[in-house]
């Protein structure tokens, strides 16, 4: 299984892009997008058509024959309950209005999957036990939930928390679901353009507390040379600036930070 995160998709400077949280492929190259979506939104469905046909393109090279393009499924694991059926899974795929029996077999799948389910018989005990732990609040994701893969969900947080640097990214980003929550800005706006309006204000908070830590660090330099205050304020990429704010860490002098920010 070969697995990548925030893979983005970008075919056209006038057509939106995507950036896809998981996306994996397997040993039968079945591709998998996996999001997580912690407000209500109504384009849902056509977010995730759209994700398909992204997919697409980048699986089918020119000249290709249509045989070639493989399985795929784009799979959103919801805070909530996306279909108001109380299910915790919801799995689409075409099949023909006339003959209810008869699948599409076009080798796309969607699935939601949601926290608020409560059918327990109808689906698997470790995906009940998994959606549940997605869903409990920071006291309640440590207990004992009996699945081996929770287990290994929470040996993972666990080692993030106790990294400094990953911690730092961990809690900006509980902030920024928290914020998503409380102010609910996905539910009642426009498809399309207010989408990509409220992505890019969550990532513009992102990049304005990494460098408030920056400039708190650097504040022990002195005055910093202009060139590299006008790179600092201009910058906007989030791996760059959490790079620069850990060479300022280790850095022991201005020419060490210059040299760490260089690299």
């Amino acid at each position: 299984m070969e697995v990548s995160k925030e893979h983005s998709l970008i075919y056209h400077p006038e057509h939106k892009g995507v950036r896809l949280d998981v996306y994996a492929r397997d040993e039968n190259h079945t591709h998998y997008n996996v999001e997580m979506q912690v407000g209500k939104d109504a384009s849902l469905p056509r977010r995730s058509r759209y994700y398909h046909s992204q997919i697409d393109m980048e699986l089918l090279l020119s000249g290709a024959s249509y045989p070639e393009l493989p399985d795929s499924y784009v799979i959103f694991i919801c805070d909530y309950d996306p279909c108001g059926k109380e299910k915790y899974k919801y799995t689409f795929r075409s099949c023909c209005e006339e003959v209810s029996s008869l699948a599409l077999e076009d080798g796309s799948c969607t699935i939601y999957l949601s926290t608020c389910g409560k059918n327990d018989r109808e689906v698997s005990e470790e995906l009940v036990k998994f959606l549940r732990y997605v869903k409990a609040d920071l006291a309640g994701s440590t207990a004992d939930f009996e699945d081996e893969f929770v287990r290994r969900l929470q040996e993972a947080v666990r080692k993030v928390k106790e990294s400094r640097e990953m911690e730092e990214r961990y809690m900006l980003l509980e902030e920024l679901l928290k914020t998503e929550r409380n102010e609910g800005r996905l539910e009642g706006l426009a498809e399309g353009k207010a989408e990509g309006l409220a992505e890019g204000k969550l990532e513009g908070m992102a990049v304005g507390k990494l460098k408030g830590k920056l400039e708190t660090v650097l504040e022990g330099f002195g005055s910093l040379p202009t060139e590299l205050s006008s790179r600092i304020e201009s910058e906007t990429d989030m791996g760059i600036l959490e790079s620069w704010l850990k060479a300022a860490r280790e850095a022991e002098s201005m020419e060490e930070l210059i040299e760490g920010m260089r690299q």
